[in-house]
């Protein structure tokens, strides 16, 4: 990184965080502290509910994953409008009329504590272990660039996490936020710019889509049924559906951002202009990782693109092996771009058979060198057994190192680094607050002062930030960081939401039926993850059908229980 890079980088972050804190002082309560004392807009709810979700590992695996796979991971998110609304006529209202601090405290008024206390259990699983992943994703930027040790820059991340949420709270998070959103999005806009600025004088943004067409790189829609398929039509507006609506309606790290509004109207606002620019915003930067793939047609890219492999490869007696390789990556991009350009002057002459015949050229090409990849990844297993060659969560962190020029290289390590607070940040403070009032406050120290309170969530938040940076060590061996994230809350969000969903409309299901439910389907998920093919973000329906067929027929089963204190949401 040249000093220029380094003053954006600094610049950009320092200002974010100090404007935060700066607005957050003055938190003096467990309720300033917990839910930024009920006062923020709508569009400053908007911008936390979406940075919350926009973690680095969206910047850094998301671009990876469409240079690899294509456009289809937008799929995924078309289930998330329908669910905003539906969060936003249902869960909102109920929310604000309890007065909760965390979601789970209406699993107790609806049902009874076991039940609010398994709700929560469940999300502390979930997030804890995911904000490990979430953690390691900048983690790996700083490793990279500074050429630091991996395990060391992961502790110092979490430690910076930490101190900077425990000092914030919740106002200081959502603070931070809509400023760390605006630069995460103009970074990708730049980014993209930058890339077709990079492109062939007569590769025009048309032309660079037809060339990703022809490769496959364009498949934004498929309307096949497979369950085994993660993304088709159908998978992500019912699984992405259920997956949304458990996420924004049921985890605490989102429930915890839109209950700082300060008033129904404002949260309901902030959760619809966020189902309203996800999808845009998603597609930004899956086809930033597209405009990647199609400059790599011109340029070529790294055999790996995991650098560290390589150098370290070459120490060993398998280096005259690995340069083997490397040659014919050479000559297989060369016959590539022949091929792309071949394909690209058909298109322009009109000529429909040369078109035909370029573009299976190109594919011919394409697939060889994914050969030839397929074959260094081997050589690097036969020199370093334990090192893990799946390397798409490097591909757009080497594209920007190599090709972005000064100060926009700092630029795009702000727009990751930016992602990784916003996302951390929230993570961290909900797994505070969820431990505080849905464990040690109503189950350990009903009595406690608020002072007692204030202190006991600081101390909470802390040792989840230790948890994370516990679990971050593991999240190497892992293929791809977005799907980690999206195949972890896949395996929780369908019971925690099933919970919820019997709670807001199935007023005969009662506490003991629905908490054996939960129980059963949640074994259920677990053990079709690990025994079956079936794609996770089906997880999402199965967990959530399955607490509430089996909480109508357990209920059934079961002696009529007392009734619950009323006051909750819809029934049937």
């Amino acid at each position: 990184m040249t000093t220029l890079d380094w003053v954006v980088l600094l610049g950009t972050t320092l200002a974010i965080v100090a404007f935060g804190l700066w607005k957050s002082r003055g938190a003096r309560t467990a309720e300033e502290y917990l839910r930024g004392a009920r006062e923020m807009p709508w569009p400053t709810i908007g911008l936390s509910v979406m940075a919350t979700q926009a973690s680095a590992i969206t910047f850094l695996s998301v671009p990876g994953q469409a240079y690899e796979d294509g456009m289809r991971f937008v799929q995924f998110y078309f289930g998330l409008p329908l669910a905003m609304v539906l969060i936003s006529a249902v869960f909102v209202p109920i929310y604000y009329r309890l007065n909760v601090v965390t979601a789970y405290e209406y699993l107790e008024t609806r049902f009874d504590l076991k039940t609010r206390l398994l709700g929560a259990f469940l999300f502390l699983v979930q997030r804890g272990l995911a904000a490990g992943i979430t953690l390691y994703a900048p983690a790996i930027i700083l490793s990279a660039i500074l050429g630091w040790p991996l395990e060391p820059t992961i502790v110092g991340m979490g430690v910076l996490v930490i101190l900077y949420t425990v000092g914030g709270g919740s106002k200081a998070v959502s603070q931070t936020q809509k400023q760390q959103m605006v630069v995460m999005m103009g970074g990708m806009v730049v980014a993209a710019l930058v890339i077709l600025w990079r492109l062939p004088e007569n590769v025009s943004l048309a032309k660079a889509t037809d060339v990703a067409g022809a490769l496959g790189r364009m498949n934004t829609v498929s309307f096949g049924f497979d369950v085994q398929d993660r993304y088709n039509f159908w998978s992500g507006i019912t699984g992405g559906f259920f997956l949304a609506l458990s996420y924004f309606g049921t985890d605490q790290s989102q429930v915890g951002r839109y209950l700082t509004g300060r008033s129904i109207t404002q949260s309901r606002l902030g959760l619809l202009f966020n189902g309203v620019l996800k999808i845009p915003m998603q597609f930004l930067i899956l086809f930033v990782g597209v405009l990647v793939f199609v400059f790599y047609q011109f340029n070529t890219p790294p055999l790996l693109f995991n650098d560290t492999l390589r150098t370290r490869v070459q120490a060993t007696p398998q280096a005259t092996e690995l340069a083997a390789v490397e040659a014919r990556w050479e000559q297989v991009q060369t016959e590539k771009r022949a091929e792309v350009e071949r394909f690209l002057a058909a298109r322009e002459a009109g000529d429909e058979a040369a078109v035909a015949s370029a573009k299976a050229g190109m594919q011919l090409a394409s697939k060889q060198a994914a050969e030839v990849r397929k074959d260094a990844k081997a050589v690097v297993k036969r020199a370093l057994p334990d090192a893990e060659t799946k390397d798409s969560d490097y591909i757009f962190l080497t594209f920007v190192k190599r090709w972005l020029p000064s100060g926009l290289f700092g630029l795009l390590v702000a727009v990751i680094l930016a992602a990784a607070m916003s996302s951390i940040a929230s993570e961290l403070n909900a797994l505070g607050a969820t431990m505080t009032m849905d464990f040690y406050k109503r189950v350990l120290r009903p009595d406690a002062s608020d002072k007692h309170v204030l202190l006991a969530s600081k101390g909470f938040t802390v040792f989840w930030g230790l948890v994370a940076i516990g679990f971050a060590s593991f999240a190497s061996l892992l293929d791809n960081l977005i799907q980690a994230v999206n195949i972890l809350g896949s395996l929780f969000y369908g019971t925690v939401l099933g919970l919820f969903l019997v709670a807001f409309f199935v007023k005969r299901v009662r506490g003991h039926a629905v908490f054996a439910a939960a129980v059963l389907s949640q074994s259920t998920v677990l053990a079709l993850f690990f025994l079956s093919d079936i794609g996770y973000l089906w997880f999402n329906v199965i967990g959530c059908a399955l607490v509430v067929a089996l909480g109508f027929v357990l209920q059934a089963l079961t002696p009529r229980e007392p009734e619950a204190l009323e006051a909750t949401g819809v029934t049937s």
